[in-house]
């Protein structure tokens, strides 16, 4: 399984902030926003990841991220001219996938809950078709909507309904089969001029391949796409780590907990940051092994 994450867009939810930089390498908390969405696929398991970005930010990613190499995973870069979509990630990534399952996050999408790395390794697992994530809102208006029977089959999806034919809105996780890059390379722009990931659902639902994980009470699903949606995650993370003592989106220690590096490597990697919070929580995850 392949992790492609979009981090391209413009922001403009958020200006006068993300005038001058991407919004992906905001703060939520004491983490960059890019860390959640690259820190829930890596609890899934995947440790193969591309970067989608625009040609302006590459530069500022690569200096926070690197290769990956000091995580035990491999990342890679790609640039997206200008916003066409969440579908063209997957064109932009056509020779990354090669065929392969892949998921595709969006880099300002953050989840927490109980139990989230089983959720994520049963989903990736089961790499036949394209599976998405379901989530209750209150403005099911503002998102994606899926309308789904008592046995849990799709009857309807509609992008930002005037009048929603549910509450469950799709949220900004996708895994798909290798057909997906096919399928992407086939649509055709909306009125908005960009391609629409509701209509990569509906080719796989036009096939009875489509599944819909409703993500329950135990799993938070977080926007940050305004300023107060930022503010609001910023808190949620605050109080989890303090209330809790572990680290919320920490890339090192699940890095460390699966395997991908040794307790020497995480260390090393808590001493680099040995005057901050951050790097003595790694050390103490270590020491703690």
């Amino acid at each position: 399984m392949k992790g492609l994450i979009l981090a391209g867009g413009s922001g403009t939810r958020l200006y006068p902030i993300t005038r001058a930089v991407n919004k992906q390498l905001l703060p939520i908390f004491n983490k960059p926003l890019i860390y959640y969405p690259l820190t829930t696929l890596m609890l899934g398991g995947i440790q193969d990841f591309l970067i989608v970005t625009s040609p302006a930010d590459r530069a500022p990613f690569e200096n926070l991220l690197g290769d990956g190499k000091s995580w035990g995973i491999r990342i890679s870069y790609a640039e997206q001219a200008r916003p066409g979509g969440l579908p063209e990630a997957f064109k932009i990534g056509a020779d990354y996938i090669a065929g392969s399952p892949c998921t595709l996050i969006l880099g300002d999408n953050v989840f927490f809950g109980d139990n989230l790395s089983g959720i994520m390794q049963s989903a990736f697992d089961a790499n036949t078709g394209m599976t998405v994530f379901g989530y209750r809102v209150n403005d099911p208006q503002n998102f994606g909507v899926v309308e789904m029977d008592k046995a849990g089959k799709v009857l309807s999806l509609e992008e930002k309904p005037a009048n929603p034919k549910s509450s469950t809105a799709v949220t900004g996780l996708y895994v798909c089969d290798g057909r997906v890059v096919e399928i992407a390379r086939n649509l055709k722009p909306s009125t908005r001029g960009e391609l629409e990931i509701v209509d990569v659902m509906k080719s796989y639902l036009a096939d009875g391949l489509l599944k819909v994980r409703p993500f329950g009470r135990g799993i938070a699903w977080l926007d940050t796409g305004s300023p107060q949606g930022l503010l609001q995650a910023s808190h949620f993370v605050e109080t989890i780590e303090s209330r809790q003592g572990v680290m919320v989106a920490c890339p090192e220690e699940i890095a460390f907990r699966r395997g991908y590096i040794d307790k020497a490597q995480l260390l090393r990697l808590g001493q680099t940051l040995a005057k901050t919070a951050y790097g003595r929580y790694l050390q103490q995850i270590a020491e703690e092994a």
